[in-house]
C-alpha cells in the first residue's frame, strides 16, 4: 500500500484512470455488438446505420489509447466485410 501522500494521490488518480478507461473500453464494445446484432438480422440499413455510427468511437477510443490502432482497424475491416457480403447478398 502507498505510504507517502505522493504515492497515495498517484494511487488514486490511477484508480480514477482505471475506472473512465473502463468505461470507454465498453461503449467501444457496445457499439461493436450493434452493429454485430444489426449484421445477425440481415437488416442492411440498421448495419450500415450502426457501422456508421462506430467507425468514430473506434477511431477515438483508438486514438486516445484505449484500444490498439491494429485493433481498431481489426474491428472495423471485419464488420465492413460483413456488411459488403450482405450487400452483394441481397
Amino acid at each position: 500500500m502507498a505510504n507517502s501522500p505522493q504515492a497515495k494521490k498517484r494511487a488514486k488518480q490511477a484508480e480514477k484512470r482505471r475506472n473512465h478507461n473502463a468505461s470507454l473500453r465498453s461503449m467501444v464494445r457496445t457499439y461493436i455488438k450493434n452493429v454485430v446484432k444489426a449484421i445477425d438480422t440481415k437488416d442492411l440499413d440498421k448495419a450500415k446505420a450502426a457501422y456508421t455510427a462506430a467507425v468514430p468511437v473506434i477511431d477515438r477510443m483508438a486514438d486516445k489509447g484505449i484500444i490498439n490502432k491494429n485493433k481498431a482497424a481489426r474491428h472495423k475491416s471485419r464488420l465492413n466485410a460483413h456488411i459488403k457480403a450482405m450487400a452483394e447478398a441481397a
